[in-house]
């Protein structure tokens, strides 16, 4: 069976994933501007942003298996865009995702929310599904359409949260960036409860600009 995979979570050294007042001029949050500094100077990064040249190393041996073999991918509503409760335009226009006409992902998308919205269709094969009924329901949607390939489990905290409470994270790959934000959402709260037990620290590797640690299911 595919797996579901978490893969280039940043956090800081005190544990945040995003700072404080996400908005659509900071969608990280405030003071995040460096949290990601580790994947800019990789090839893998180069490719996404449409450069040439780009880093080899670890860096770059981590960020380009986040695209390997995987053929879904699964994100909560705030990583798809800044705008709550019921859908509305953003700038007088429809929110269509952060990543311009031509997302990434190249495969089906399936978006968390309250809220049913009709599926978005992009350049490259990416199409945004949005899934009302639950994470279960949206890993099952994921499943059928990555076929034999695996699921990548995006953003945020939240989201990345509540499968680690289900037990259904079967490799989580965190990045941990040599920064102090101070503030904003952590990934290992409160509300995880004993789930962490069910995970177990299988790699630690530095990086060139991070430390990279992988957790798999017991």
């Amino acid at each position: 069976m595919s797996k579901l995979r978490v893969h280039a979570l940043t956090v800081s050294i005190d544990g945040y994933v995003a700072g404080p007042d996400q908005t659509l001029d900071t969608p990280m949050g405030i003071g995040t501007e460096h949290l990601h500094d580790w994947m800019f100077p990789t090839r893998t990064w180069h490719q996404i942003i449409g450069e040439p040249g780009g880093s080899d190393g670890i860096d770059e041996r981590f960020a380009a298996e986040g695209f390997e073999g995987i053929g879904a991918t699964i994100m909560g509503r705030n990583m798809f865009g800044p705008v709550r409760g019921e859908w509305a335009p953003v700038a007088g226009e429809e929110w269509r995702g952060w990543w311009g006409p031509d997302p990434v992902y190249h495969h089906p998308v399936f978006v968390l929310t309250h809220y049913e919205h009709d599926p978005i269709e992009m350049e490259g094969g990416t199409t945004f599904f949005f899934v009302t009924d639950g994470i279960e329901s949206a890993l099952d949607q994921a499943r059928t359409a990555a076929g034999s390939d695996d699921i990548r489990l995006g953003g945020g905290a939240a989201t990345v949260r509540q499968y680690l409470r289900a037990g259904l994270i079967d490799e989580l790959h965190l990045v941990i960036s040599p920064l102090l934000l101070g503030g904003g959402e952590r990934l290992f709260d409160d509300d995880l409860g004993d789930a962490v037990k069910g995970y177990e620290c299988v790699e630690v590797t530095a990086g060139e600009g991070a430390t990279h640690v992988r957790l798999t299911r017991r």
